[in-house]
């Protein structure tokens, strides 16, 4: 698994204006292919009356899934370089729809490339990226008199409590890095003199 991946911090649409042509680049985080297409047919059918509708999308922290459709523009010319924009700003788990108004004046196949991958280059930087991180799940299981205090420490020491439950024991719920886990260990034991129990479970993305 790849330690980290960058996406998009939110859904938005960004646009830019070239040569009379509108570029109208959307763009959302996607947690599956499905998610992707599903957004892509979205965006289709609000500018079904746009002269094309080209996309790209990367799904996969390793960026295992890549896919491209240039929607009528001349072959390589509009999604591959989205694609290859969002590539080469490392972004995954995102889609990109780029709905162009054509505006009377040809771009050009140079043009054309630097304007589709332009605009989705123009809307990471309007909408902004973030940087998920690799973790461990970790549940600590502690008694109630404990319970308080050691959920005060994991969230002044920004540890991520994820979940917290309440039975004859609390449960509580964190993300820890890798390389955390042994000092994580230690530093429990000592805060709570031996008493609560780390178990710890799959891995999982979250926010840096």
């Amino acid at each position: 698994m790849q330690d980290e991946y960058r996406t998009v911090a939110r859904a938005g649409v960004h646009e830019t204006e070239i040569n009379r042509s509108r570029f109208l680049c959307a763009l959302a985080p996607a947690a599956t292919e499905q998610e992707a297409q599903d957004f892509i047919a979205a965006v289709r059918k609000e500018h079904a009356d746009a002269t094309h509708n080209c996309w790209a999308y990367v799904i996969g922290a390793d960026a295992s899934v890549q896919k491209a459709s240039d929607d009528g523009e001349p072959g390589g010319t509009a999604g591959v370089p989205m694609l290859q924009m969002l590539l080469r700003r490392d972004m995954r788990y995102v889609v990109a729809v780029v709905t162009r108004y054509f505006g009377g004046v040809k771009l050009g196949a140079g043009g054309l490339i630097r304007a589709y991958g332009g605009a989705v280059g123009e809307a990471l930087d309007t909408l902004g990226t973030l940087t998920r991180r690799r973790f461990r799940l970790a549940t600590v299981t502690v008694d109630h008199q404990r319970a308080g205090k050691v959920q005060n420490d994991l969230r002044s020491t920004g540890r991520e409590v994820r979940d917290v439950r309440y039975g004859e024991e609390v449960t509580i719920e964190i993300g820890l890095p890798d390389a955390d886990v042994d000092a994580f260990r230690a530093w429990l034991a000592d805060a709570t003199s031996g008493t609560a129990r780390l178990e710890l479970g799959g891995e999982a993305y979250g926010d840096a």
